[in-house]
């Protein structure tokens, strides 16, 4: 479990150590002191729950304290359902891309933890967007998620790469939950 000095969190929050320390000696910023000292420590998830509760930016903690989704579509109703079940409230950020190409843009930069690909764009080039993904080391552990059509057809294609399916139409809530069931598996989510 990582915690932190009132120093560190001083730094974090961009306030005096002494700020911190009425925070911790008031009893709004949870943690404990060190046996036999006056020396305090704050849990990481008290952390990050005091700066969420308190609408202060997490810094450099934002990457470990919210799951990032990447939503691969053209369809904006179902961009805007999923952003709806995913707020930034509940630890969730999502991007959006819309082409194969803007996937690989986005995934460079903002490193999702999931990746949600609707093959509404065209099953070849959502397939070809999560085999690239898999053959890169850097997304090996990433959560890939297809989006199927309901068009009758019965998509016949290598599903190893893919951690879950999902065909349309769904329940963009029983999506957004199994999304924090396999993210927070991954994340400590306060």
């Amino acid at each position: 479990m990582k915690v932190f000095t009132t120093g560190q969190v001083a730094k974090i929050c961009k306030v005096a150590p002494r700020t911190v320390s009425k925070w911790f000696d008031s009893g709004r910023l949870k943690g404990y002191r060190i046996p036999g000292s006056q020396d305090r420590r704050i849990p990481r998830e008290y952390l990050i729950r005091f700066l969420k509760e308190h609408g202060m930016p997490l810094g450099d903690l934002e990457d470990e304290a919210m799951a990032k989704v990447l939503i691969v579509a053209q369809d904006q109703v179902l961009i805007e359902n999923l952003k709806r079940e995913l707020p930034l409230e509940r630890s969730f950020r999502t991007n959006t891309a819309a082409s194969g190409f803007e996937a690989g843009i986005q995934a460079e930069s903002f490193h999702p933890d999931c990746i949600v690909v609707d093959f509404s764009i065209g099953q070849v080039e959502a397939l070809q967007i999560c085999q690239n993904l898999r053959r890169s080391s850097d997304f090996a552990e990433t959560i890939l998620i297809a989006l199927l059509p309901d068009d009758g057809s019965t998509a016949s294609f290598d599903r190893s790469s893919i951690n879950e399916t999902f065909k349309k139409p769904f329940d963009a809530a029983l999506l957004a939950e199994r999304l924090r069931t396999l993210v927070g598996a991954k994340k400590e989510l306060v």
